[in-house]
């Protein structure tokens, strides 16, 4: 069961209307990894999770909030061009140049489809997609995924701070940019747990690695030029399952022959044979 409250969590106030604030807001609400994003994917995870409560109800918690930052977003674009009539910004463009460059920025579908409201869609009117989320049904990989979806969120909001001057649309951000820093550090604590419980930073941890091949499960291959990635923590010395050595080859291992492929099916209407 969800309700809805009719109070914003966070004020969403511009201090004045700007419709191209509110084209790179979309892409905090529709992007691929936009807080429609982040909502559906913990929402997914949560309802497909069959391990501890807490974590059941950890996911549930967090997707809950996230839609409340989507309202929160959707609200502020509403207010950036709801102020903005579409007639009063082409008169601005034809008297002064200059505001016909920022307004000409515009993503158009904010007036011709929603009627100077917010889209589920990105900055350049990209509808959003459920092909973003992750949702797999182990929670040591979703909650990886997690991390990088708040780190690669909190990126962008950054991003758009530095992008404008407005006091009110910087505000809400301001709060964005604290929840995403919580969130990273609860994902990164959420997974460290994991890890320790289940013994093992790889996932599936279960898999039984008898049935790799473990001779080359350690090894670092120069496939491009320069050797300078031989430096790194990944080439050298103890893995970090704790399994095995790292060791960095010059040259990667052939084993296969070059492949000949048969004729196919005349009836798939190949290139013939030469004769």
């Amino acid at each position: 069961m969800f309700r809805h409250q009719k109070e914003l969590q966070f004020e969403a106030k511009p201090e004045k209307p700007n419709p191209l604030v509110a084209k790179y807001l979309q892409e905090l609400i529709g992007g691929q990894y936009g807080e429609m994003s982040v909502a559906m994917q913990y929402l997914f995870q949560g309802w497909s999770c069959r391990g501890e409560e807490k974590y059941k109800d950890m996911l549930m918690d967090i997707a809950t909030e996230e839609l409340g930052h989507v309202e929160m977003l959707a609200t502020m674009v509403a207010r950036l061009l709801e102020g903005a009539p579409v007639e009063d910004q082409e008169s601005a463009m034809k008297k002064d140049p200059t505001i016909g460059a920022i307004i000409s920025g515009m993503n158009p579908q904010h007036a011709i489809v929603a009627g100077l409201g917010p889209r589920p869609a990105d900055s350049v009117g990209n509808p959003w997609s459920g092909a973003y989320i992750i949702a797999s049904g182990n929670l040591l990989a979703d909650f990886r995924a997690n991390l990088n979806a708040e780190s690669q969120g909190r990126l962008q909001v950054a991003r758009i701070y530095e992008m404008i001057d407005d006091r009110g649309v910087k505000d809400l951000l301001s709060v964005l940019l604290a929840r995403d820093s919580y969130h990273q550090n609860l994902w990164a604590a959420a997974v460290k747990e994991l890890e320790e419980n289940e013994g093992s930073i790889l996932v599936p941890s279960t898999f039984d690695r008898k049935n790799e091949r473990l001779d080359i499960a350690y090894d670092f291959y120069n496939f491009s030029e320069g050797d300078q990635s031989k430096e790194g923590s990944w080439a050298k010395g103890k893995a970090l399952d704790g399994e095995g050595e790292y060791q960095w080859l010059d040259e990667p291992k052939v084993e296969g022959k070059a492949p000949k492929l048969d004729q196919v099916t005349p009836k798939m209407y190949g290139t013939p044979p030469e004769k």
